[in-house]
């Protein structure tokens, strides 16, 4: 049963962070050359996933080691490598779940977690690399009507427990699970930490508490949830339960006419009620949180492929980066992982690869 968790009056509470900020410094960075070391016969595609544990080993999600035809082939792999970047183990090879990689992430209890968005199914693995706990539910493939899930609209009501092109997952303190359910079905999901059922919110559309698409999702130390509302072009935070506490808008700087665009034509400027704001400068495709006693939201978009550092009231404290095929530059961006305040590891899709940046700041 769905939970009505959504407050009343919550609009006048809103906190937007879309202040004139464009005097927010770029950070100086460095990227790591040749980081990840893959042996001769591994190869990485699209990098959907990225993520580390508590022994600061790395956790890669590629849609690469993929099988069938060029249309809807299974693209998933999930590879391990040391803090030096040398490679550890592949986990899960040929498992079920394996369709279309999205995202990856691991608990403070060193599991790891999978959200494969062609399967509708998210996986946990222990830190052995076995499965130890699943959800939602991978379409038969012996049913005769198999086929590419359809985009119906409006969309068709979503089901307690299963996906619609699922995209993320977190957790809060009480290792409660939280699951961005995602393309389609635009709601947040959660669990109990034994994966009990609990309800969700979110529906889609523009307004306060609705989505285009929550495509990542990180808590924080005092359990408010971000949820990178993409397509809307905006972060949404919220309580464990539901109640809608701030709206962030990254007030980008100038984005310079000549900038380059990783692929595609140059975007328009659009808005809510023309579409998705997806390649709109500042809407967030990834999101990571720092530890530590100050934390910090980091955000990526996909043009002009920037980075941005924010405060998490919603402050942008500056940005680096911008769209490209060489060390330094990004081709969109799929996930962050932020272990310190000035370490990040990005995962590109378009180059196909990881990289390690140190970040310089005033």
């Amino acid at each position: 049963m769905k939970m009505a968790w959504l407050a009343t009056g919550i609009v006048a509470s809103l906190v937007s962070a879309a202040a004139a900020q464009n005097a927010a410094p770029e950070i100086a960075f460095d990227s790591v050359p040749n980081f990840l070391k893959l042996p001769a016969d591994r190869y990485l595609g699209e990098v959907a996933g990225i993520a580390l544990d508590s022994n600061r080993h790395i956790f890669v999600l590629s849609r690469g080691n993929t099988s069938g035809p060029a249309y809807g082939a299974a693209a998933t792999q999930l590879l391990e490598f040391n803090p030096d970047g040398s490679f550890q183990r592949e986990i899960g090879h040929s498992l079920y779940a394996w369709s279309f990689a999205h995202s990856v992430r691991v608990d403070r209890r060193d599991n790891i977690w999978v959200a494969d968005k062609g399967s509708d199914v998210v996986v946990r693995f222990d830190p052995q690399g076995r499965v130890s706990m699943v959800f939602g539910r991978k379409a038969e493939a012996s049913d005769e009507s198999a086929h590419p899930l359809a985009h119906p609209n409006p969309p068709l009501p979503p089901v307690d427990g299963m996906f619609r092109q699922v995209t993320d997952v977190t957790w809060d303190s009480h290792d409660n699970i939280y699951i961005s359910d995602g393309y389609i079905n635009s709601r947040i999901a959660r669990y109990d930490s034994d994966g009990n059922w609990l309800g969700s919110w979110g529906e889609p559309g523009a307004g306060p508490a609705q989505f285009s698409n929550p495509h990542s999702i990180v808590t924080d130390r005092q359990d408010h949830l971000y949820v990178a509302d993409r397509g809307n072009g905006r972060i949404q935070v919220f309580d464990t339960s539901g109640k809608l506490l701030q709206i962030i808008h990254i007030d980008v700087p100038p984005v310079p006419a000549d900038a380059p665009v990783p692929i595609g034509n140059r975007p328009a400027e659009a808005n809510a009620a023309s579409g998705p704001l997806t390649m709109q400068p500042g809407s967030p495709w990834a999101l990571c949180i720092t530890p530590g006693p100050t934390q910090y939201l980091y955000v990526s978009d996909a043009y002009p492929g920037r980075i941005y550092k924010l405060s998490l009231d919603g402050k942008l404290l500056g940005w680096l980066g911008g769209s490209g095929k060489v060390l330094k530059r990004f081709g969109w961006i799929h996930a962050l992982a932020c272990p310190s305040e000035n370490e990040l590891y990005v995962a590109e899709l378009l180059n196909w690869r990881v990289q390690k940046l140190l970040l310089h700041p005033h």
